[in-house]
């Protein structure tokens, strides 16, 4: 009976919610309800890490991240991690559009910070594995929001790396350590650039990208993240 009634649903309502299942919509309102927002006013300016106030913290006082400023999106927890699997792993593209499209406030209230827009790479393998770039598709939606352009081949990404959540702090500085290099560097000199990415946890492949167009004559480098770990 319950199969009977998952086929008559998946029938009528196709569409099911990326974070707890639901029929009807890319995203319920009852997930939707349940994000967890990155409040720019209590949070570091730069990590996005939650502070009770908006100034750099020690960790980025501490460690150079590359980029000047940070945004984020959500905290990467309960139904927005599930969401952003479905988005990332699933191919479920809508549902990262709908993830922009609720931080549409945000992106509008720094949209004048940047000329260029910059997704984090994948190597050409991922991406025939995968299909698609879960950066390119934000890139994309905060392109439309912003009508800013979008470096879509500036940066590349040189050689496969380990899934950076399977290592140690130190291996992952590492495992990502001149992965990136430009491929028009006429194309982001003295500009000011927006790297974009969908998770932020270490920050080590935002710095190492960041870094990498610095060193190209970017003109400055600044970084969203649809989503960032709690801590």
């Amino acid at each position: 009976m319950r199969d009977h009634l998952k086929t008559v649903l998946d029938i009528f309502y196709p569409l099911q919610c990326g974070g707890c299942g639901d029929h009807g919509s890319t995203l319920c309102g009852d997930c939707i309800g349940s994000f967890r927002a990155v409040d720019e006013g209590s949070s570091c300016p730069v990590c996005g890490r939650w502070i009770g106030k908006n100034v750099v913290c020690g960790g980025c006082l501490e460690e150079n991240r590359g980029f000047q400023k940070g945004h984020y999106g959500f905290y990467f927890e309960g139904r927005l991690r599930s969401a952003m699997h479905a988005f990332k792993f699933n191919g479920r593209k809508d549902i990262g559009r709908r993830l922009v499209s609720l931080s549409k406030e945000k992106i509008l209230s720094f949209a004048d910070t940047f000329d260029c827009i910059v997704p984090v790479p994948v190597t050409e393998k991922r991406l025939k594995e995968r299909g698609f770039n879960q950066s390119f598709i934000i890139a994309e939606e905060i392109a439309k929001i912003a009508g800013r352009e979008i470096g879509h081949s500036v940066l590349l990404k040189k050689k496969d790396t380990k899934d950076q959540y399977s290592l140690t702090r130190e291996e992952r500085k590492k495992n990502v350590r001149g992965v990136f290099a430009i491929r028009d560097r006429a194309r982001i000199k003295d500009k000011r650039i927006l790297l974009v990415d969908d998770l932020f946890t270490t920050g080590y492949t935002a710095r190492e990208a960041a870094v990498t167009l610095l060193r190209s004559h970017a003109g400055e480098v600044g970084f969203f993240a649809l989503a960032r770990t709690p801590s």
